[in-house]
């Protein structure tokens, strides 16, 4: 009885392994699109606050409103700053998950290599 349930057991985890890697796949594939429209969207951001920031209109109305003048010059710049963070953090999740995917790439080869192997030594049908 202890030996029919030991390679049920070794499947099962192996099972579960193979699915863990899959939802961590999944969950490459999601923080690639974040790093990607972080790459597109936060240059934007930064540059149309630039742009409000150096037009000459902004400074008519940092003269006329005193307290919306300032309020809107903090704003302008926590835009700039936090995109310039969320651009940073962009590239360095695509560069992250670029490597990961050569990673994973080598192990599915290695896995589908070791299955073959064992398949054939021990005469077991592929699926």
């Amino acid at each position: 009885m202890g030996e029919e349930e030991k390679p049920t057991t070794r499947k099962d985890v192996l099972g579960l392994i193979d699915s863990f890697i899959e939802q961590i796949q999944q969950i490459r594939k999601i923080l690639f699109g974040m790093s990607i429209s972080a790459m597109v969207l936060a240059p934007l951001a930064i540059a149309l606050s630039v742009y409000l920031l150096v037009h000459p209109s902004f400074y008519a109305v940092l003269d006329t409103e005193d307290e919306f003048g300032f309020v809107l010059s903090i704003l302008l710049g926590a835009v700039i700053m936090i995109s310039a963070i969320w651009l940073v953090t962009g590239i360095k999740e695509y560069r992250s998950m670029s490597s990961w995917k050569g990673r994973y790439t080598q192990y599915m080869k290695e896995k589908e290599e070791l299955d073959r192997k064992i398949a054939s030594r021990f005469g077991l049908d592929q699926d």
